[in-house]
């Protein structure tokens, strides 16, 4: 077996010496951080889970003031912010910060000291969003800030201040990752391993890293520019003052509408890994389903203004931001389409890792599906103030990212930790997940076709409303009892989980060639890469897939 592997990545010559907690908080091994990553987003994720219950339960019942407006939008604006930025962004960079390295078969990142700062700025960008609330008053403009509201004349208080100076230094910990996952994968692959072998998480999140690198410059220099606005008085925004409000939104959106791929476009990779691996055959057309994501990348950068066809663009405009949005469904398709012919055949085994690959697929095609609905310009006029639109953007964001989220932790937890998750538990929480989800989202569907706007803080008692937002809240709260026994399964797996071995979904990528967890230098000998499943030509040298191409 010696001469089927190749030495390429020596040990560290010295190990990380410091103890304990102080060996987490000055290391720079790329699965370490990764880890914190992904604990930084539990945290949050139980602040913005927190504040989603909130609102549910102002929502119940018409005519509700359990919390007052003002509060209301508080926290509206920072569930928004708090799940965006610093729940979804450090989960996906989190899992791409762990596996890249390990997928390449590379024995760190390019810049570990960037990496390390990438994740110091990003934990302290939220915990200074979040202090707002103990400095008196959290910001109220909502997750986009839009001026005049955001402006020093509408919001008075200090909440946006720590908005801009918050999401500025997570945009600088997000840039920072970006530019980290584009050198580690063009510089660091195992040799042998060309771009066109690369796993396919690792194709997208290279397509994503250059996205960030697109979208997240303008977001930082339009709330930069807000905040002279409100500190020196500049008037970038201020129509009156020969400003312009609408010019805020194009930046807002020429990073916001990306962002939504940026986050979805990772938990596509994870779903191409773990489908073909329980389906027991390759991904089907590997080739368009990479290129479907470079197709994605430059598209998704020229649709943003589909988010503003109320302002009054203009026909020309808004037809062709119409067409753009439609144009990029086309590509997404091609990825559905993959990964249905790959189940097709196969020797489907349903972990639930797959049941979550399963209901992402499903509920991004609805989220999709009503995403078309609103490219319309016409129904886009009549639905993007309502709760129609509440309803599609977390089918897609919730529904796509947060399944595709936990397939890839039920996937790669026994890597991370040594141990597996339970599947009873598992499969309970899925279901659980699963159910409360469309009990929350699907009615709000109907409540915007009814015309109940989306970000009020309370409604009147009309025919069908009350019911709706009643079946809504219980939804969301199965939904949580959901994550809590996720949050469940992973502490007592951690504690007593079933030891998982090297690889135990027997999967053919190159994280699983070393032990679980990995050493800290990653490898001790790397397989030869000559195909895209290293592990299966080394487990079947009378198959392997270099000979078939052959």
């Amino acid at each position: 077996m010696s001469d089927l592997v190749i030495d390429t990545v020596p040990p560290l010559a010295e190990a990380e010496s410091a103890p304990g907690l102080l060996a987490w908080v000055t290391t720079v091994d790329h699965k370490k951080l990764g880890i914190m990553y992904l604990l930084t987003a539990v945290l949050f994720l139980a602040v913005a889970g927190a504040e989603a219950l909130l609102m549910r339960i102002q929502l119940a019942f018409p005519n509700n003031h359990l919390l007052a407006p003002d509060v209301y939008n508080q926290i509206l604006t920072m569930h928004g912010t708090t799940m965006i930025f610093l729940v979804a962004t450090p989960a996906v960079v989190g899992f791409a910060t762990y596996l890249i390295p390990l997928m390449i078969g590379a024995r760190d990142m390019a810049f570990p000291r960037l990496n390390a700062m990438a994740f110091w700025i990003t934990l302290f960008g939220g915990l200074m969003l979040n202090f707002s609330f103990f400095a008196g008053h959290a910001p109220a403009a909502g997750w986009f800030t839009y001026p005049p509201l955001s402006e020093h004349a509408y919001s008075t208080s200090y909440g946006v201040d720590y908005y801009v100076l918050a999401l500025f230094a997570t945009g600088i910990g997000t840039i920072s990752a970006a530019i980290n996952f584009i050198v580690t994968t063009a510089a660091y692959r195992a040799p042998g391993m060309r771009i066109t072998q690369l796993p396919l998480f690792v194709w997208m999140m290279m397509v994503v890293s250059f996205l960030i690198l697109s979208a997240m410059p303008p977001f930082n220099a339009a709330i930069a520019m807000l905040e002279i606005d409100r500190q020196f008085g500049a008037h970038f925004f201020t129509p009156s003052s020969g400003g312009s409000a609408l010019f805020f939104q194009h930046a807002f959106w020429a990073f916001g509408h990306p962002e939504v791929y940026i986050l979805m476009v990772p938990a596509f990779g994870m779903v191409s890994e773990v489908i073909p691996v329980f389906s027991r055959k390759p991904i089907f057309g590997y080739e368009f389903v990479a290129g479907s994501t470079v197709a994605i990348g430059f598209l998704s950068l020229a649709v943003w203004a589909h988010h503003m066809f109320a302002v009054g663009m203009g026909h020309l405009y808004d037809g062709f931001f119409m067409l753009a949005t439609m144009a990029i469904s086309v590509p997404t398709g091609i990825k559905i389409f993959n990964w249905s012919v790959t189940m097709w055949g196969g020797s489907i085994r349903l972990t639930t890792s797959m049941y979550n690959a399963l209901a992402f697929i499903l509920m991004f095609t609805i989220g999709g599906l009503t995403g078309i609905t609103l490219a319309m310009v016409p129904l886009d006029w009549q639905l993007t103030d309502s709760y129609y639109l509440v309803a599609h953007f977390h089918y897609t964001a919730f529904g796509g990212v947060v399944f595709g989220l936990f397939a890839g932790t039920y996937y790669w937890f026994p890597k991370i930790s040594g141990r597996m998750l339970s599947e009873r538990w598992g499969k309970l929480s899925f279901w659980l997940v699963f159910i409360g989800f469309n009990l929350t989202f699907m009615i709000q569907h109907l409540l915007g076709l009814m015309g109940m706007p989306r970000r009020v803080f309370t409604y009147p008692d009309l025919p069908g409303w009350a019911v709706c937002n009643m079946i809504s809240t219980i939804g969301a709260f199965v939904m949580g009892l959901g994550i809590l026994v996720f949050l469940y399964n992973v502490i007592t797996s951690l504690l007593y989980g079933e030891p998982a071995g090297d690889n135990p979904w027997n999967a053919w990528t190159l994280e699983w060639a070393t032990t679980s967890p990995p050493p800290e230098e990653n490898f001790k000998l790397v397989p030869p890469v000559r195909s895209r499943r290293p592990l299966w030509d080394l487990a079947n040298p009378e198959r392997a897939d270099y000979l078939v191409r052959k």
